[in-house]
């Protein structure tokens, strides 16, 4: 070791100046938690995908019924069943773009219409194009409506629980309980019988039961947190009990409550699906996912794009949010990463 360190000059071994150094400064600039959750975030290219694929759905649910000169609900039997056409693209064939059935026959010159329907028509003539884009509008919207709401009650159930324990939390668990042993389906067809379907009556069936879930995820994070230092300092300190939860104990666990809401969201949008598909759900003219795909898989051996168009948009939004969310679980608590 002595002879390699006579190799090197005197030169090389000058000492700093301690006047120019400052040994308590940080020198590269500090991330908050979100910053360092967005660099993870954006190493995760299946997640980056799911996300350029939710705001791609989410603009052509804004902007795409207007790329279209007919409205959704514009009904004329000249064109029933007519297949997609698109210019262009039906000059390969193999696309299925064309305009030509399964049978091999170009249905826009067998019924001589002139206009170009890029998703096709229904059985009534109406444009797929924006029936479907109208419906991704209503299908988000609901789910989104229903996640907003799940968030609201059941954070706010399942952190008052968790905080005070003991006997409010014993009979606040036994209600959730309750509510979880009813099936949803009866609920649906109890607020059905109610009240008018619609928008509105479909939310109010999702919420019924559907923050339970949330409020047990916050109820479990609030425990873990409540006999924490910074809590116990802040008691010490004088703080009352909504500051302890709404400035100390529900920011800390935020991160569970958007993986779940974008778990809550595909969920939401399944079960609108589900009940328009049974009948139970929005009643026509209006348009959603659910309603286009049980007016499509009637005629789906012979009229297949009826079904195909609004089954690969679900299935994409559905995905996508799965997606995000596992990049979300990863990016909010690395511990959680696989």
């Amino acid at each position: 070791m002595s002879t390699q360190l006579k190799e090197f000059s005197q030169e090389v071994f000058v000492p700093a100046d301690a006047s120019m150094i400052d040994p308590e400064k940080i020198t590269n600039k500090s991330l908050t938690s979100l910053q360092d959750a967005w660099i993870r975030f954006r190493q995760n290219k299946v997640a980056l995908i799911g996300l350029f694929i939710i705001l791609f759905l989410l603009l052509m649910s804004i902007f795409g019924p207007y790329m279209s000169k007919f409205g959704f609900d514009d009904q004329q039997l000249t064109r029933a069943k007519l297949p997609p056409k698109v210019p262009i693209l039906e000059n390969i064939p193999w696309l299925g773009f064309n305009g030509y059935d399964i049978r091999g026959v170009d249905q826009y010159a067998k019924k001589g219409v002139t206009d170009y329907f890029w998703f096709g028509t229904d059985e009534l003539g109406r444009d797929l194009w924006t029936r479907i884009w109208e419906g991704t509008r209503i299908s988000l919207l609901i789910a989104i409506l229903a996640a907003l709401i799940d968030v609201i009650i059941g954070v706010s159930y399942g952190a008052i629980s968790a905080f005070y324990g003991g006997k409010v939390d014993n009979v606040m668990q036994r209600i959730c309980e309750v509510l979880v042993g009813i099936p949803n389906l009866i609920i649906v067809i109890l607020l059905i019988l109610v009240l008018k379907p619609g928008i509105l009556t479909i939310v109010l069936a999702m919420v019924m039961t559907g923050w339970v879930g949330m409020s047990r995820i916050v109820r479990g994070q609030i425990l873990k947190l409540r006999d924490q230092e910074y809590v116990l300092a802040a008691r010490t300190l004088g703080a009352k009990d909504k500051r302890l939860l709404f400035r100390h104990l529900i920011p800390n666990t935020a991160g569970p409550i958007i993986v779940t809401s974008m778990f809550t969201i595909p969920g939401a949008i399944f079960t609108e699906a589900f009940l328009s598909f049974i009948g139970l759900g929005l009643q026509p003219p209006i348009a959603s996912l659910g309603t286009i795909i049980n007016d499509g898989h009637k005629m789906m051996t012979i009229y297949p794009h009826m079904l195909i168009m609004s089954s690969i948009v679900i299935s994409l939004i559905m995905i996508s949010f799965n997606m995000l969310g596992d990049g979300l679980r990863d990016a909010l608590d690395p511990k959680m990463r696989r």
